[in-house]
């Protein structure tokens, strides 16, 4: 596989739009756990054997806790927009998307949860 398309800290952008859209406080919590959970899948890709599935799974935003507030909703927001980037046009029922999310948040899922959970939800 080639090197996908990375997401980059304008991932701030789009979760200002979801707060503008939903509510919530602005502002950035923590900027070098935004970074982590940024660069988490880089390393991924540099050092595991892993598919796109797995990449956007590792977009740890949801746990994080990068954001003053909305920290699922940029979860689920960075991963579509990675799979987007990437040309996957994922489109999961979205009441499932909010479970899987938060049961990430909660850590009632892990990673490779998630990452079960793209896969079985794959576009074909």
């Amino acid at each position: 596989m080639s090197e996908p398309r990375w997401l980059t800290s304008e991932v701030h952008v789009a979760h200002e739009r979801q707060l503008v859209r939903f509510g919530g406080p602005a502002g950035l919590h923590d900027e070098n756990a935004l970074e982590s959970a940024l660069a988490l899948p880089i390393n991924r890709w540099r050092y595991e054997e892993a598919d796109l599935a797995s990449l956007a799974a590792a977009f740890g935003l949801a746990r994080n806790h990068a954001s003053v507030d909305g920290n699922k909703r940029i979860a689920f927001v960075a991963m579509m927009l990675f799979l987007r980037l990437n040309n996957v046009r994922f489109a999961p029922d979205q009441a499932q998307a909010t479970v899987a999310i938060l049961g990430l948040a909660a850590g009632e899922i892990d990673g490779a949860g998630l990452t079960c959970w793209i896969r079985d939800n794959w576009p074909t």
